[in-house]
């Protein structure tokens, strides 16, 4: 599906500027794209954000060992916690991985320290600070090509 690689390249494009790229009528494009947005294939259309430009400059994984009876009470802290941005429970020596924002290493250790350190239930963390990231399509959008 050719309409969900260029929604996915730029989710703002008008429905006439894709009606020409793609060669569909616009309003037989606009019906599709509503009815993909009903199936829930499509969640929402979005913006990719500069974090730089909004003081973020460290960014970091921390892995996580919990003790099991506290674990809906640590993810509503987690989730009450401004710099955390996702949380996923995983395998592996981990139970759960979150990924912290913050603008710099100070205020990362003391995330890490003053914040989710000292949740109830925390039994261990271990932090990998991000030093460089890249980004590459999923390979069922290479497909949609």
């Amino acid at each position: 599906m050719k309409l969900l690689f260029e929604l996915t390249k730029d989710g703002s494009i008008s429905v006439p500027v894709l009606s020409k790229k793609l060669g569909i009528n616009a309003s037989v494009l606009y019906s599709r794209i509503k009815r993909l947005v009903k199936k829930k294939l499509i969640k929402k259309f979005t913006v990719e954000i500069d974090d730089s430009l909004l003081g973020i400059g460290v960014k970091a994984n921390v892995g996580i060992n919990r003790d099991p009876k506290f674990k809906d009470a640590i993810h509503k802290k987690f989730m009450e916690t401004p710099e955390v941005v996702s949380i996923s429970e995983v395998t592996g020596r981990f139970d759960i991985m979150i990924q912290v924002y913050s603008k710099n290493l100070e205020s990362l250790h003391s995330v890490v320290i003053e914040k989710i350190g000292k949740i109830e239930g925390i039994q261990n963390t271990e932090t990998f600070v991000e030093l460089q990231k890249t980004d590459k399509d999923p390979v069922y959008l290479n497909e949609l090509a």
